[in-house]
């Protein structure tokens, strides 16, 4: 499981592991700070939570009953999408380093451009996103977060904190997965080097039942979710993906080959209408 150790540099230096540990929907509770210690038994160091997911304390719990070396951990949090003033972000942020049982985080995040009941519209939230990333940008100044940056930003919300920022986001996070892959906005963040991580990579499955992921799985030998998450790393994003399976979460991380050109165009012409996966924005 090479790829657990293997890195991308993001825009300020810092290097976060190539694939990650997602834990959206593994909620606080007994069960999870098993499933969050599995997660670490296997190798994953690449922590994803939010304050939204209402598991940052299972998750601080797993880590500190690990006994892994903090050092050694990339934690990334997200500031709830409808917070959009700068104390209340400050407010969330100093709650999850207290259910994290850390004094830092590595990677912090703007939830949402706009409140998830009304996302359809983000303009109305254009100066709270500043009011926000200012905070981000103060407690990344401060060391309290080794990097900053958004999820589910489209084009003109980027542009918003571009155009006032003092600094330039370090990562993008989105629902990105073979077939439904974002291109407008994977393309301006790349342009501006701000890395795409990839949620949901793995579709929720719904993905692995289509004829060509299926026969592309079984020339190369491998599984489709590992086909899945290896498509994520061919086009320079970082997958994120989900499981509270021991066996598939190690079955996520083998993806130690790579898809021929053939293949990957193949599985570049697949539109998968997300309409058909019942996986909400998160």
């Amino acid at each position: 499981m090479r790829y657990l150790n293997e890195t991308f540099t993001l825009n300020n230096g810092v290097t976060i592991p190539a694939v990650g540990y997602g834990t959206w929907r593994i909620y606080n509770a007994d069960a999870s700070v098993a499933v969050f210690k599995d997660a670490l038994d296997v190798g994953y160091r690449h922590l994803d939570t939010a304050a939204f997911y209402e598991n940052e304390k299972s998750l601080g719990e797993a880590i500190e009953a690990h006994e892994v070396d903090r050092d050694a951990l990339f934690i990334t949090s997200k500031v709830p999408s409808n917070v959009k003033t700068y104390e209340e972000t400050i407010e969330v942020f100093n709650q999850t380093l207290a259910d994290l049982k850390t004094d830092y985080v590595d990677l912090y995040l703007i939830h949402g451009p706009a409140p998830r009941e009304e996302r359809h519209d983000t303009r109305p939230y254009d100066q709270g996103n500043l009011e926000v990333w200012r905070a981000l940008e103060d407690l990344y100044e401060q060391g309290k977060t080794r990097s900053i940056g958004v999820s589910n930003f489209a084009v003109r919300d980027l542009k918003n904190l571009l155009n006032h920022g003092r600094i330039k986001p370090m990562v993008n996070q989105i629902r990105y997965f073979i077939g439904f892959t974002q291109d407008e906005i994977v393309a301006f963040s790349k342009a501006n080097d701000i890395l795409i991580q990839a949620y949901s990579p793995l579709a929720r499955t719904g993905i692995f039942e289509h004829p060509t992921v299926k026969q592309i799985a079984n020339k190369l030998d491998v599984t489709p979710a590992q086909l899945a998450v290896r498509y994520c790393l061919e086009h320079g994003t970082l997958p994120l993906p989900k499981s509270q399976n021991k066996d598939r979460m190690k079955n996520n991380a083998d993806v130690d080959f790579s898809i021929d050109v053939v293949s990957l165009k193949a599985l570049d012409a697949i539109d998968f209408d997300p309409a058909k996966d019942p996986l909400p924005k998160k």
